[in-house]
């Protein structure tokens, strides 16, 4: 049998290039909206971040998500991103 290819994506807070898997899609919508995106086939232009609530509160901290689409900061994004990790980190342990 032939080996699978496993695709590799970047993280665009750390930088690191991890499997598909591994790794949440943010959704990015012609309508300016952003959207977590847990099955990777939401409409709309996609990037990475690690399942990391340490990962996310840096992006907060320096505003990484809406710094590298050049739009203006939406209200609660990061919280809702954190809380969501949060509970797959939660669910993945217990």
């Amino acid at each position: 049998m032939r080996n699978k290819k496993i695709p590799l994506r970047k993280c665009i807070i750390t930088g690191e290039r991890l499997p598909k898997g591994e790794l949440l899609r943010i959704a990015y919508s012609k309508d300016g909206a952003l959207t977590i995106d847990p099955t990777g086939k939401a409409p709309g232009r996609g990037f990475y971040i690690v399942k990391s609530v340490e990962a996310c509160e840096k992006a907060k901290k320096k505003n990484a998500i809406f710094h590298q689409l050049k739009m203006p900061e939406q209200e609660s994004f990061y919280d809702e991103l954190i809380a969501y990790v949060k509970s797959l980190e939660e669910s993945t342990n217990g």
